[in-house]
């Protein structure tokens, strides 16, 4: 591995090159915080797209490129006075540090959730109006709910025991079934968001990420059906043409594969 020196000195190179760029470059030069929004925003997802499938030369690159944007961001920001990379970095650090007090203060711990809670406590106290506040509109539904209930969990909100949880699952389930009996559209659908956000908390408890767990359920199951695809073409059929028994022979042999 590097050393620090060199570290510093990769991340010195980097910022060189960014203000070479942004001089230089006509289209680095037309860049802005709005116009370079949902560039970062995909490259976020290439990023975790490499760490689910445990790919470590990807995940280099791909951090390298979430690198770029953020020091392109901060550059955008010394072009207008507002701040630069080390107001960025400074600001981090001090807030790392007032919200660690249990490692640059005398606040004693005893574990994770000691942490947490003190964490979302600090947060209120530096002028949060609710625990909530932090967790962006834009998220996907999934992991908003995910980052909600971790939140409130932080402040004491919480089921006790993981059987309580699995109960709640249970009671919502059949509150879905009852609205599917019932054929009310609107009320399906909002007892079946009841369902995932109950899931979604049972899955915080067993320590199970739900959004990797989706991830890879759609990763295995788009492989499978390529291989079934894959199989009908071998045989000159289309997929519409085939019965389900003929592609569940197929489908079988994906999965052993």
């Amino acid at each position: 591995m590097n050393s620090r020196p060199d570290q510093l000195k990769a991340f010195d190179r980097l910022l060189t090159i960014m203000d070479e760029l942004r001089e230089q470059c006509p289209w680095d030069k037309k860049q802005t915080m709005q116009s370079l929004r949902h560039l970062t925003i995909e490259e976020t997802y290439e990023l975790g797209d490499a760490i689910l499938d445990n790919d470590l030369e990807e995940v280099k690159k791909e951090l390298g490129d979430l690198m770029l944007h953020l020091v392109f961001y901060a550059k955008i920001g010394s072009e207008t006075n507002d701040f630069d990379i080390a107001d960025v970095l400074n600001t981090v650090c001090d807030k790392l540090i007032h919200r660690h007090p249990h490692i640059y203060g005398d606040v004693k711990v005893e574990n994770e959730e000691d942490v947490k809670r003190n964490w979302e406590n600090l947060k209120l106290k530096e002028g949060k109006k609710s625990v909530l506040e932090g967790v962006p509109k834009s998220l996907p539904a999934l992991v908003k709910a995910s980052r909600i209930q971790d939140k409130v969990a932080g402040v004491g909100f919480d089921w006790e025991q993981p059987e309580q949880v699995w109960e709640k699952v249970e009671e919502e389930l059949s509150e879905f079934k009852e609205e599917v009996q019932n054929g009310n559209q609107d009320a399906m659908e909002a007892e079946f968001g009841d369902v995932l956000f109950s899931m979604v908390n049972y899955a915080r408890f067993l320590k199970i990420n739900p959004e990797n767990a989706l991830e890879r359920t759609n990763k295995k199951f788009s492989k499978r059906f390529a291989y079934l695809e894959e199989k009908a073409k071998s045989l000159n059929k289309e997929l519409k043409d085939m019965t389900l028994t003929e592609m569940d022979v197929f489908w079988e042999e994906a999965k052993k594969l």
